[in-house]
C-alpha cells in the first residue's frame, strides 16, 4: 500500500511573506511531451525532476504528428464516456492546461520580455500535447513548460518501463503476458533554468495514469493512479528560501519540495483535488524566489559553479530520472523529453569545493538532509 509521511522540512507551497510580490498573473484555472507523467510510481513522501534514431531495444509507442493549432481538447468523446469533459480524464486535462498557462504567464511576466515558443503534436493513435520553451531571456536560460493527454496501447515493453520492479498485478503477468496495454496518461512537466547563480532552479510534475486489461489476459485489474511533485535546486542556499521551498553520488538532486507517487488509495476526486491544489501552487511558491535573487550581482566564480551544479542536475535526469529514461527507451518526442536539460553545463574531474565556502555548504546539505524548519 502506499505510504506518505510528512517533514517539516518540506512544508513548501506557500509564499514567502518577507519576499516583494509578482506581478498578480490572472489564472482561470480549477486548480511536463516530457513523459515524467508516464510513470508508476511506487509511494508518496516529502524530499530535499522531429525525426530521431531510437536506441537498441526502443520501442516506439506512436510517432507524433505536428499541429498548426491548439485543440480545445485532446479527448474524444466518440471513444466513450472515459473520454468526456466532465469525466477524471477529462477534468484532468483541464486542469494541467490551466496551468501551463499560468505558469507561463507568470514566467513571461518575470521575464519582461521573453515570450514561449508553441509547439502543438497530436498521435494517430489518440491525444496529443502541447510543448513551450522560453530560451535566452533576461532572467531564464531556459524555461519548458509541457502537457501531454495521451492514450491507446502501448507495449509490454513499455508498460514495464513505465512501472516500477517492485510493482506486481495479481492476476495478471506481463512478463509471461506481452500483450499491447490500453492506457492513458495525462501530465505537465516544467523545468525552469534561471540565469542568475543565486535564482534557483524548479521542477515540477503533475500526472493521471491509467491502464486495462492487456487482450491477452482476460480479468486483469484496471488500475489508476496519480503522481507528481514540485523540488527546488539552487547553486547556493539561502535559508529563507529554503524553509520556504523545502525538500549516484549519495547527494540529493536538490533541496526538496514535495513529492508523491502511486496515488490510488483514496477517492479519486479527492486526488484530483489534491494534484489541482498542488499544480496551484507553484507560481506563489516559486516566482517570490525568483524577483528577490534574479538581479543579484554574481561573479565568475558564481557562474562557474552553478554551471557545475547544472551538470549534476543533467547527470541526475539522464541516469536516474524515470520518467526521461522511460521517454528515451520507447523513441518519444526527442525535444520535449530532453527540454529539462539547461543550455549550458560543466563538469570537472573530481570537483571539491573548498570545506567551509558557501558552495561546500550547498554541497554538504545535498548529501547531509537537514530540518530547514
Amino acid at each position: 500500500m502506499p505510504t506518505a509521511t510528512l517533514s517539516s522540512s518540506s512544508l513548501t507551497l506557500f509564499p514567502l511573506s518577507s519576499s516583494p510580490t509578482p506581478p498578480r498573473i490572472p489564472c482561470t484555472s480549477t486548480t511536463l511531451t516530457f513523459p515524467s507523467f508516464l510513470v508508476k510510481p511506487t509511494s508518496v513522501r516529502m524530499m530535499g525532476r522531429g525525426s530521431h534514431i531510437l536506441p537498441p531495444k526502443a520501442v516506439a509507442i506512436e510517432k507524433e504528428t505536428p499541429e498548426s493549432e491548439r485543440p480545445s481538447t485532446f479527448l474524444r468523446e466518440s471513444d466513450g464516456d472515459n473520454y468526456s469533459l466532465s469525466s477524471v480524464r477529462g477534468r484532468f486535462e483541464k486542469m494541467i492546461r490551466d496551468a501551463q498557462d499560468c505558469v507561463c504567464q507568470a514566467i513571461e511576466a518575470a521575464d519582461g520580455g521573453g515570450k514561449f515558443k508553441e509547439d502543438v503534436w497530436s498521435r494517430p493513435g489518440g491525444g496529443g500535447g502541447i510543448s513551450r520553451v522560453l530560451q535566452d531571456g533576461a532572467v531564464w536560460e531556459k524555461a519548458g513548460v509541457n502537457v501531454s493527454v495521451v492514450y491507446g496501447v502501448m507495449p509490454p515493453e513499455a508498460y514495464r518501463a513505465a512501472k516500477p520492479a517492485s510493482s506486481t498485478d495479481s492476476s495478471s503477468d506481463l512478463n509471461h503476458k506481452p500483450g499491447p496495454v490500453p492506457f492513458f496518461a495525462a501530465g505537465i512537466s516544467s523545468v525552469l533554468h534561471p540565469k542568475n547563480p543565486f535564482a534557483p532552479t524548479l521542477h515540477f510534475n503533475y500526472r493521471y495514469f491509467e491502464t486495462d486489461a492487456p487482450k491477452d489476459t482476460p480479468g486483469a485489474p484496471r488500475q489508476w493512479w496519480f503522481g507528481g511533485g514540485t523540488d527546488l535546486t539552487p547553486a547556493y542556499i539561502f535559508e529563507e528560501d529554503v524553509k520556504h521551498f523545502h525538500s549516484h553520488r549519495g547527494e540529493r538532486r536538490g533541496l526538496g519540495g514535495i513529492f508523491f507517487d502511486d496515488l490510488n488509495d483514496y477517492d479519486q476526486e479527492m486526488l484530483l483535488s489534491f494534484a489541482t491544489e498542488c499544480a496551484n501552487s507553484v507560481v506563489p511558491a516559486y516566482l517570490p524566489i525568483i524577483e528577490k535573487r534574479k538581479d543579484v550581482p554574481f561573479t565568475d566564480h558564481h557562474k562557474a559553479w552553478q554551471q557545475l551544479r547544472r551538470g549534476r542536475y543533467v547527470e541526475f535526469n539522464l541516469v536516474y530520472d524515470r520518467g526521461t529514461t522511460f521517454g528515451l527507451k520507447t523513441g518519444g518526442r526527442i525535444e520535449s523529453i530532453l527540454v529539462s536539460l539547461p543550455l549550458t553545463a560543466r563538469w570537472e574531474y573530481d570537483h571539491q569545493p573548498e570545506e567551509g565556502s558557501e558552495e561546500w555548504k550547498l554541497l554538504d546539505a545535498c548529501i547531509n538532509p537537514k530540518e530547514w524548519i
